[in-house]
């Protein structure tokens, strides 16, 4: 008998991490969730899962997450790496801990959760795992300086990771969501969308599941946007 697959999803306690959990629960995920606000307990009590209070900035409270799930159900077969939203200002106002704090939030926070996960999927034979991004990554964005930065870094690492663990099963995304209506979107902004609206966290989360999942056996290292058309390269 297959069991069902285990997740761990962080910054689940609302916006796109939370429509995350949802989507994963509706599919027959267990789930270990976590968020810094308390607010994946919430979730975690509507869906009947795991979770804790944490932070993706502290390793203690990802090897707490993990060990969780691990004691729970037994292994972990897929990963979401969601966090909040680095500082933003002018560029040469963002001090040197803004940067550091950059580092930690949407670069190290997925390093961290890779050096712990790893050997659990190995001995498992495989896993996926999908980094919540943004679209700035490769079309930097002035309004994001440190997200645009650091989360370019982010797509250097994903593709670094996932030539060296592809022969072993294990497969590393990006999802590069646009303006998503779970934060406010400036008419400015607004305009600028292909599709002339923003993006729900469920459209995320569909994305979520598709990387994760069978269907998407044969894609890694890749950066997926799921924008409106906000960016213009192709």
């Amino acid at each position: 008998m297959k069991h069902p697959r285990t997740a761990i999803v962080t910054a689940a306690g609302r916006g796109i991490g939370s429509a995350i959990a949802r989507r994963l629960s509706n599919e027959g995920y267990n789930l270990a969730i976590m968020s810094n606000s308390g607010g994946a307990e919430t979730v975690a009590r509507e869906l009947g899962c795991v979770s804790l209070t944490g932070s993706v900035t502290v390793t203690d409270d990802l090897e707490q997450l993990v060990e969780l799930a691990v004691a729970t159900y037994g292994g972990v077969d897929a990963v979401v790496n969601n966090t909040g939203h680095p500082q933003s200002g002018p560029i040469l106002d963002l001090t040197d801990s803004d940067w550091n704090a950059g580092v930690d939030l949407v670069l190290l926070n997925v390093v961290r959760m890779a050096r712990l996960v790893t050997p659990i999927m190995e001995a498992s034979g495989g896993g996926a795992i999908v980094n919540i991004s943004t679209f700035a990554a490769f079309e930097p964005d002035p309004t994001f300086p440190i997200s645009s930065t650091i989360r370019a870094a982010l797509g250097a690492f994903t593709k670094l990771y996932a030539d060296e663990y592809a022969a072993k099963g294990i497969r590393m995304n990006n999802i590069l969501p646009g303006f998503i209506d779970s934060y406010p979107v400036s008419e400015e902004s607004l305009a600028r969308i292909s599709m002339q609206r923003p993006g729900t966290p469920e459209e995320i989360a569909a994305a979520a599941s598709f990387l994760l999942s069978s269907d998407s056996s044969y894609i890694t290292g890749q950066n997926l946007r799921v924008d409106g058309g906000v960016t213009r390269s192709v």
